[in-house]
């Protein structure tokens, strides 16, 4: 059992925030589908350096590195109780390269992202449409003409449907890929802006 600090939207399963590790498991986190998905993104475009904002337990975090072992893994938790077990979990599998940063978003967020470049950034966060265009807006400065992200749970909430809608309409958006889940968003500038939908 853990007390979860959540800064977020809040779960529409647990009713407080005592919580057993497994059920946060079960219930929020990466399914085998996703992870294996994920694996696959990860061994495909090898990005170098990644942001994962939203650690939670580090099963996320644990795809990525099995996708690519030599990917630098920045992960932002807004939770310490969560973060100790995500740390413990990378610990326990030899997990290197791997930096958590505990607390808020909106006060690791810009420091993790000032002067930075990632080939590629896990949106898996907040659930609220102000905190996830926030984030959006924040990492644009580290955008590059190969950037890849990956959002999550864009049919969670109406809030977020609307936020896949205006992110696919940003300029800097040129093509997106909704596979249900995940919305998956690149930037390459000769591309022509289009939108795929692709079953899974």
């Amino acid at each position: 059992m853990i007390k979860v600090t959540d800064f977020g939207a809040g779960s529409k399963i647990f009713k407080n925030n005592q919580r057993q590790v497994s059920k946060i498991a079960k219930i929020a986190g990466l399914s085998n589908k996703k992870a294996k998905l994920l694996i696959r993104l990860i061994q495909y475009f090898k990005p170098d350096n990644l942001l994962e904002i939203g650690t939670s337990l580090g099963l996320g975090t644990s795809a990525i590195k099995i996708g690519n072992n030599k990917t630098n893994i920045t992960t932002l938790e807004g939770c310490p109780e969560t973060s100790k077990v995500a740390d413990h979990l990378f610990s326990n599998n030899n997990y290197k390269d791997i930096q958590i940063i505990t607390g808020n978003f909106k006060e690791t967020l810009p420091k993790a992202v000032k002067n930075q470049q990632f080939d590629c950034i896990y949106f898996d966060g907040n659930h609220t449409k102000k905190d996830t265009l926030h984030y959006f807006n924040t990492c644009l400065e580290t955008v590059t003409n190969n950037s890849v992200w990956i959002f999550d749970d864009i049919y969670w909430s109406d809030e977020m449907k609307e936020v896949w809608t205006e992110i696919k309409n940003h300029k800097k958006v040129t093509v997106t890929v909704d596979v249900f889940y995940w919305g998956i968003v690149f930037f390459r500038k000769e591309q022509e802006k289009e939108h795929f939908k692709i079953r899974v």
